[in-house]
């Protein structure tokens, strides 16, 4: 049980395929104890019945576009909590219409909320949650291959991935004089609610599955997995990484 009695905060869990899921099914399976957040009512609904089967002890409403809202969640966490070790941020969002043709096309307003959403929110969270972070804490978060390389369509996100790999080495620094850790999981592509929005998605998943080296797209388990290395005490000397679980895909050149 490498997370025993350990409290984790998820922040991004929409449904059972969400990458926030297998994160926290894998951290339920070694005995963490978890709480969930979510933005808006219709994905409470969708929540509800996710937190039971967790057995997740509470959640609070937390839209990240409001410092406000990330102050109160905080507040209701320490009220409920006192502290916690594990912050997981599975959030992003660019609008649709910048999720297509040419980035050149991307409006000022649809560049300002892939960034405000996907990656400013981290650097929100972890000062609203800096001095209830335990030392030996780790806050990990998720970011993709069109951080680093340009993928069609990915577009505004690619830029706000990028944004957020910066940050958690920026923020490494700063929670690091807490000894806690800050750490991305770049994960490869999978069926999520936010992938669907992505022009040409299928056609991104049949090219891991030719050209990467295990020849299969990656599941929710095996980002699962990788999170709970990167959140338990066998990652104690790793902060600022961004770490790749995508079937080797990254490390294929033309």
């Amino acid at each position: 049980m490498l997370l025993e009695g350990k409290k984790a905060l998820i922040f991004g869990v929409v449904n059972d395929r969400s990458i926030a899921y297998g994160i926290a099914r894998q951290f339920k399976e070694h005995g963490a104890r978890l709480a969930f957040s979510y933005a808006v009512d219709p994905i409470k609904r969708r929540l509800d019945p996710i937190c039971e089967e967790l057995g997740g002890e509470f959640m609070f409403k937390c839209d990240v576009t409001s410092d406000e809202e990330i102050e109160a969640g905080a507040d209701l966490v320490s009220e409920k909590w006192g502290d916690v070790d594990i912050i997981v941020h599975s959030i992003a969002y660019a609008n649709r219409e910048d999720l297509k043709g040419r980035f050149i096309d991307t409006s000022r307003e649809g560049y300002g909320v892939a960034l405000d959403v996907s990656s400013y929110s981290l650097v929100a969270l972890s000062r609203a949650y800096e001095t209830h972070l335990n030392c030996g804490g780790s806050v990990l978060t998720l970011s993709y291959y069109g951080a680093g390389k340009v993928v069609a369509n990915y577009n505004a996100m690619g830029v706000a991935k990028a944004a957020l790999e910066a940050c958690v080495r920026y923020l490494a620094v700063d929670l690091g004089e807490r000894q806690v850790r800050i750490n991305a999981i770049s994960a490869g592509p999978v069926k999520t609610m936010a992938a669907k929005g992505i022009s040409g998605f299928s056609t991104i998943l049949d090219r891991i599955e030719e050209k990467a080296p295990l020849h299969r797209n990656i599941t929710i388990d095996d980002v699962g997995k990788a999170a709970l290395f990167l959140a338990s005490d066998l990652s104690t000397g790793t902060t600022g990484e961004v770490m790749f679980v995508d079937s080797g895909y990254n490390i294929m050149g033309v």
